[in-house]
């Protein structure tokens, strides 16, 4: 048989194959990458300009530490590339002070002892004059909250990955693998090839339903709209260093989430439902956003932001890629722990964890194991809670 052409294999380059190619070729390992589309694309979920980033974390305080870690490594992926990956403009968390994103985030910033102001209904209107809560709505503000731009920081992994010496290959995407067994490694066919390497890391996206069938998660891919207002009255109000970012939940559960005006005065100021979209796949996704869409998310803002809805700009769509818990899949494969390592299932809430998900999966492909607490990730809890 002859030798492996590469270390490891990385399928899937948006996010965190990306960021795990990078990580593997900084530690000399000889890496193969292959995606599916080209680089930096908007098939998937890593594009739309912005992701929130922030520290107090409603979905479970275990996530704290990874997110610590996250914000060193984009420091320092925005100082070793010159790009703009993230911007901490600060953040708030805004609902009824017993709904989930206020009192998980406080149950978070508590925990971990994460700076953070509790703000009042009249607060939040002083401190942000675009913001209208209701009387009986609270906040919890973090000054460390912000966005990570999507495209820049995969754009700048993919730059750090080929400066290290990772093969790239683009449209050219994996078509099966197998675990070869006894030690020997994996190989991995294309259209076009076949490679061997020792070992393979999975990255699919909203391709985990197909590329991961025998993992025993039942993923749901969901399609996503982001859309872009232009303000009554202009951008300036909106800018970073006046308005923040903020998830937003109503008395009824529904959250949105919005952005600081961050590209200039004509690119208005992005807002999406969190967790409001409609079952699909890679290949039925509607790529086209409705007039009636569009209202929805207008009449969702009036009372909350009043200029903001302002007038309709443009939308785009992305695809989440959902596990029954909301929670990652970041482990080794249960059937070849040893030769393939899994990343996906993250669930609308895993951009602002990219560079540390890219770390870890170095880790347990070069050393076998991680220091990074990951065990809330493990498929085997799904396959158990199913039982």
């Amino acid at each position: 048989m002859p030798p492996p052409t590469h270390d490891v294999i990385v399928v899937g380059l948006g996010g965190m194959g990306s960021a795990a190619a990078h990580h593997l070729a900084a530690r000399g390992a000889r890496v193969l990458g292959l995606e599916k589309f080209g680089p930096v694309h908007n098939r998937g979920s890593s594009h739309g300009g912005s992701r929130i980033t922030r520290q107090s974390y409603f979905e479970d305080p275990a996530y704290v530490p990874l997110l610590l870690r996250s914000y060193e490594l984009y420091e320092r992926l925005g100082r070793d590339t010159g790009r703009e990956v993230a911007t901490l403009c600060g953040g708030v968390m805004i609902g009824r002070p017993d709904s989930r994103t206020v009192s998980g985030s406080l149950l978070s910033a508590r925990q971990w002892d994460l700076p953070h102001e509790m703000l009042d209904a009249p607060e939040i209107r002083r401190r942000f004059p675009t913001l209208t809560p209701g009387d009986d709505e609270v906040a919890l503000y973090e000054a460390r909250a912000g966005l990570v731009r999507p495209e820049h920081t995969v754009a700048a992994h993919l730059q750090l990955a080929t400066g290290h010496g990772a093969d790239l290959y683009f449209n050219e995407p994996m078509t099966r693998w197998e675990a070869l067994g006894g030690g020997r490694g994996v190989r991995v066919h294309t259209a076009e090839n076949t490679y061997t390497a020792g070992h393979l890391v999975i990255c699919p996206g909203a391709w985990a339903p197909q590329l991961l069938t025998d993992i025993g998660v039942p993923f749901t891919i969901e399609r996503q709209v982001m859309y872009w207002f232009e303000p009554t009255g202009g951008t300036r109000p909106f800018l970073p260093a006046q308005h923040p970012i903020y998830i937003w939940e109503d008395a009824a559960g529904v959250q949105v989430y919005g952005f600081p005006a961050i590209d200039g005065p004509d690119k208005g100021a992005k807002v999406a439902f969190f967790r409001r979209g409609t079952v699909c796949t890679p290949e039925t996704i509607d790529r086209t956003v409705y007039d009636d869409e569009v209202a929805a998310m207008a009449a969702q803002m009036a009372p909350r932001i009043p200029t903001l809805p302002g007038r309709f700009l443009k939308a785009a769509t992305c695809m989440y890629s959902n596990t029954p818990d909301e929670h990652f899949v970041i482990a080794g494969h249960p059937a070849h722990p040893d030769s393939v390592t899994v990343a996906c299932g993250f669930s609308g809430h895993g951009f602002k964890f990219v560079p540390v998900v890219g770390e870890i999966l170095a880790d347990l492909a070069v050393d076998g194991a991680t220091r990074h607490p990951i065990e809330l990730f493990d498929p085997r809890r799904l396959a158990a809670a199913s039982a």
